[in-house]
């Protein structure tokens, strides 16, 4: 093999690594919401994320949660579609709701989390519940 295709080839090679590495990373973020103070911790791929003080659920796909605050809605399954969407299924920190949600991302910083079947997002706020929208945007912290 000439220099030139060698070369060809181990550059074609590098770029499949690095676009698979970047695929691999879509689902394995901190994200969150300013207005609404949220965010969501994932890894929906090795699902390896505990949840600070409530470590009695283990590793799971990860969870979102309040800014200042405890409570939390558990991510107990997800079926990552390809490297814009995933499926997760959410449970309140109680278990009394549930409900199924579609998380997509829209490029490399914002995602959005829409609300589908099941009990509507509620988090804490000023001794109240406040109702998430059923569409929410998020941003990606940088790494």
């Amino acid at each position: 093999m000439t220099n030139k295709k060698l070369l060809t080839v181990l550059l074609l090679m590098c770029c499949t690594v690095a676009l698979a590495q970047k695929e691999r990373n879509s689902f394995r973020a901190y994200l969150y919401n300013n207005e609404y103070e949220v965010y969501l911790r994932i890894n929906l791929y090795e699902q390896n994320v505990e949840v600070p003080g409530q470590e009695l659920y283990g590793q799971l796909p990860g969870y979102l949660g309040k800014l200042h605050n405890s409570f939390c809605w558990v991510i107990t399954a997800c079926e990552v579609k390809d490297e814009h969407k995933a499926t997760l299924q959410l449970i309140n920190d109680y278990g009394s709701e549930d409900l199924t949600a579609t998380l997509t991302r829209e490029n490399d910083s914002i995602y959005t989390l829409k609300q589908g079947a099941g009990s509507t997002i509620k988090v804490p706020q000023k001794g109240k519940w406040q109702k998430l929208p059923k569409t929410l945007k998020f941003k990606r912290k940088k790494d």
